[in-house]
């Protein structure tokens, strides 16, 4: 055997398994946007396997082979969704500049993309499966830093710690959900940002 066959024989079954993966990653994605798309025009009470596996361009049994059922590829996609917002907002806070700047940007930010949260039956069948409770913690921690931060600097009231505020804002801008405008989210900020920094 020569110097090239062997290298050759090593070598093509990494390449040949890293296209199969990356194939595979693929199509997991268009899955999710194909379902997420679905849900969000129609509902997810509607959708079913074949008609998933029919816009994705796969067979039934291929899809099963990524899932057992639609809940599983809704839960599937809003954790990729939530994982995207979390990314997000950790990049904005750790932007330079004063820690209150910092945190009027990643609260506003994030009753931007609360305003844009599913609604109706597909935040129905998302919410409670609680399979987000590492993200939560992950997004009240970065606030909770942010808030002290800004407290420590004098822009934000000492008189209620940081836990506390953080859970104040959060809770409030979870109303951002059922409001109508983006202008309504953005005055909602507004009003959140003026608790935190008191009388």
């Amino acid at each position: 055997m020569s110097d090239f066959d062997a290298v050759y024989t090593v070598r093509v079954p990494k390449l040949w398994q890293q296209t199969i993966g990356a194939h595979r990653r693929e199509v997991h994605d268009t899955i999710l946007d194909v379902t997420g798309a679905l849900a969000a025009e129609r509902g997810p009470l509607s959708l079913t396997m074949s008609e998933i596996a029919e816009q994705v361009g796969i067979g039934r049994a291929t899809l099963y082979k990524y899932f057992p059922d639609v809940e599983s590829i809704l839960l599937a996609w809003h954790e990729r969704q939530v994982t995207r917002h979390l990314e997000r907002l950790v990049e904005i806070a750790e932007r330079s500049g004063r820690a209150s700047q910092r945190l009027e940007a990643v609260l506003e930010a994030y009753a931007h993309l609360s305003h844009h949260v599913h609604e109706g039956d597909l935040r129905h069948v998302l919410h409670r499966a609680g399979h987000l409770h590492d993200a939560h913690q992950r997004l009240h921690d970065l606030v909770r830093t942010l808030i002290a931060e800004a407290a420590r600097d004098g822009d934000v009231r000492q008189d209620v710690p940081p836990d506390e505020l953080a859970r104040y804002c959060l809770a409030a801008l979870g109303a951002a959900r059922s409001l109508s405008s983006q202008a309504a989210a953005r005055r909602l900020a507004t009003v959140t940002l003026a608790g935190l920094r008191g009388s």
